[in-house]
């Protein structure tokens, strides 16, 4: 207990589309995102409490290459944190496979995965379609969800995929969601455990509800995309402040709260007290 109040149960870091290249690359010819993904990492390491677990939620790489996916695992190399990741669009299941090789569900194919962390199951589904922008849940997909989902009626569940399953109003990047989201919005209303859905690939913050579980867009360590919703711009990003997603889950009632916290990466002044020691305000 802490001023009366329980610490969060579970925490989970979620950092998304990191888009690294082959050493000395950099994305766009601009954006480098191995100084970006470095100062993530170390953010990670110091932050506390200590989350439990980091979710990568797709785009680890920019364009798939042994060299690109050897970089990646060297820059991933001093998180201190456990570690799961699903691929993007951007990815490709057989070099991500060969470069991060623990904990998927099939020896083959699809990527999903699944851990438990004391009284939540953190659940990773691969929505990528080969050589494609959107994303889908294909048949087996589903089937492997569904078992899932269906394996407790007690635990809290925290989805993650690359794919928004809701708009954004940014019209280019709405055209690449997930394609069946009517599928897994039908699924979750039969497994109300899902507390969560945290998707990544807009590079951008955003917040929503979606088949009754809180659902969100994780923001980027590197770029953003330009929040363009009226589509003045061709597809374009911007460099913003680089940040990363808590997702902190708190026990109490059903199946607990979800909390999602926007964490910013970098060194910014204080923390200052707002009382002196006789409990003045300053």
């Amino acid at each position: 207990m802490i001023g009366g109040i329980s610490a969060p149960s579970v925490l989970i870091a979620q950092i998304s589309d990191l888009h690294i290249k082959p050493v000395g690359l950099r994305a766009y010819r601009r954006v480098d995102t191995a100084a970006a993904l470095a100062r993530c990492v170390k953010e990670l390491n110091r932050f506390a409490p200590r989350p439990d677990l980091v979710v990568i939620s797709g785009d680890l790489v920019d364009a798939p290459s042994k060299a690109a996916y050897d970089n990646l695992v060297e820059l991933l190399s001093p998180l201190e944190i456990p570690f799961a990741a699903v691929p993007g669009n951007h990815d490709d299941r057989d070099l991500m496979r060969t470069a991060i090789p623990d904990g998927y569900a099939r020896a083959t194919g699809a990527l999903h995965s699944m851990r438990a962390i004391r009284e939540v199951d953190v659940v990773l589904l691969d929505s990528v379609v080969p050589g494609c922008d959107y994303g889908t849940l294909d048949a087996e997909a589903l089937a492997w969800l569904e078992s899932v989902l269906a394996a407790s009626s007690a635990r809290a569940a925290l989805l993650f995929m690359h794919h928004p399953p809701f708009v954004t109003g940014i019209s280019h990047m709405d055209l690449q969601n997930l394609r069946n989201a009517d599928d897994l919005a039908a699924m979750l209303r039969r497994h109300s455990r899902a507390r969560l859905v945290a998707a990544g690939h807009v590079h951008r913050a955003a917040l929503t509800s979606f088949a009754g579980a809180a659902a969100t867009i994780c923001p980027a360590p590197n770029h953003a995309v330009t929040l363009d919703l009226n589509a003045r711009w061709p597809p374009s990003f911007v460099i913003e402040p680089p940040a990363f997603h808590l997702h902190a889950w708190v026990p109490g009632g059903e199946f607990g709260t979800t909390v999602t916290h926007w964490v910013p990466i970098g060194d910014f002044d204080g923390p200052h007290r707002f009382f002196d020691d006789s409990g003045e305000l300053l």
